[in-house]
């Protein structure tokens, strides 16, 4: 089953935050190596952050701040933290939204924007948050396309976000005055798909694009010895299956739903395998690496379709948004 994305909305902080004083309260004693200090006068215990992914490192870091801060109202990545907007990697920095100022700041890692052209604003968790639409015409723009892609197919697919409609945004980022990260937007807009049900398969469908091989049909359906399976990519000329895996939920919290879950997998996958001459299973690592991806296509007699676009798979090494390039 794919993972919902509104389970990725990270309401409260991932591990609990605490002010000195509130230390003092519970007994605690706040000692270097034992706390982390996420912000200024709050602190979080240092192993437990050390075990979390970088995009739940960056949402502590955003309720952190969203606690130090709640009349500011959060916009862009650190909005989507509040949405379920996937994110990869731990985001830079923290990103607030005040219509009030003459111009966009920085102070230390928070960046303060304005605009001539207003925010809906909703509540989420109790923290002031730009609106699900504002927040992902605005990624749409900012981020580099393969992650902008799987921000919006995000928010408009029905197992994910998915409660946009694409026309929606793409009227959003047509009324804003600013020209600013247009063009990517309407690449990102033009390739947007609902049925994408992971992150990885956004991110995958880019690379396949970029990379020249041809475009795959999605979720094809097969009926084979009595079974009917589901694929995530088809390759029509060469008949090839594409598996793109990652980002999904195996009842990892049920040891024996598990290990039936992946029994059942890996008899799908053997029953694919017997019809199909060419298999390709890919992470999400491997396809923002690209040569891993194509090398598993190239295995299955994936056929290119078009010259390589140099120019948008660049775009998957140059992520200065990040604060590193550690991704989840």
């Amino acid at each position: 089953m794919p993972l919902l994305l509104s389970s990725r909305a990270v309401l409260v902080p991932p591990v609990p935050l605490v002010s000195p004083r509130e230390a003092r309260a519970l007994g605690l004693r706040l000692s270097p190596g034992i706390h982390l200090r996420v912000r200024h006068g709050i602190y979080a215990d240092a192993p437990a952050v050390a075990r979390l992914k970088p995009w739940e490192r960056y949402a502590l870091r955003v309720h952190a701040f969203a606690r130090d801060h709640p009349e500011s109202t959060l916009c862009l990545e650190s909005a989507a933290v509040l949405h379920g907007i996937p994110l990869f990697g731990e985001c830079r920095d923290i990103h607030v939204f005040d219509a009030g100022r003459r111009s966009s700041r920085r102070f230390g890692d928070v960046a303060v924007h304005t605009s001539a052209d207003p925010r809906a604003v909703d509540h989420v968790g109790g923290i002031a948050v730009t609106s699900l639409l504002d927040t992902v015409c605005d990624l749409a723009r900012v981020l580099p396309p393969a992650h902008a892609l799987a921000a919006v197919d995000a928010t408009i697919s029905p197992v994910q976000v998915g409660t946009l409609d694409p026309t929606a945004i793409a009227a959003c980022d047509t009324e804003r005055s600013s020209t600013r990260g247009r063009a990517k937007a309407s690449w990102v807009l033009d390739h947007a798909d609902g049925r994408a049900e992971s992150p990885g398969e956004s991110v995958s469908r880019a690379v396949i694009d970029w990379t020249g091989f041809e475009h795959p049909v999605l979720h094809p359906v097969f009926r084979y010895e009595g079974f009917e399976d589901r694929a995530d990519f088809l390759f029509p000329t060469s008949g090839a299956i594409g598996e793109s895996h990652g980002w999904r939920k195996y009842d990892l919290d049920d040891p024996d739903a598990a290990r039936r879950h992946l029994a059942a997998e890996k008899r799908r996958e053997d029953r694919l395998r017997r019809h199909h001459s060419g298999f390709a299973r890919w992470d999400l690592a491997d396809a923002l690496r690209v040569e891993p991806l194509m090398r598993a296509l190239r295995a299955a007699s994936v056929r290119l379709a078009r010259p390589t676009d140099h120019a948008r798979l660049a775009t998957l090494r140059r992520t200065p948004h990040l604060l590193t390039r550690a991704r989840s």
